[in-house]
């Protein structure tokens, strides 16, 4: 089991705070969190940033996830 922390972005869409859910990567996390949240899935693909355990992982998308891992989705920063 993984635990999810929502962004206040992201809590709007769910309802919720935080959410425990079995994963073992970030890409099969991300489908299951859209099949409860059908067009989450796309808001976490576009334009987010996803740390586990507090780091920022760059291509996180086929990154392992340990048990007991903490997962963040964070509003990618942009600059200009």
């Amino acid at each position: 089991m993984v635990t999810v922390r929502f962004t206040s972005t992201l809590r709007e869409f769910t309802g919720q705070d935080e959410v425990e859910i079995d994963a073992p990567n970030v890409r099969r996390l991300i489908r299951l969190l859209d099949e409860r949240w059908p067009g989450l899935g796309e808001r976490l693909t576009d334009g987010m940033s996803i740390a586990i355990n507090g780091e920022i992982i760059p291509d996180a998308e086929f990154e392992d996830l340990p048990d007991g891992a903490e997962v963040h989705f964070i509003t990618a920063i942009a600059g200009g």
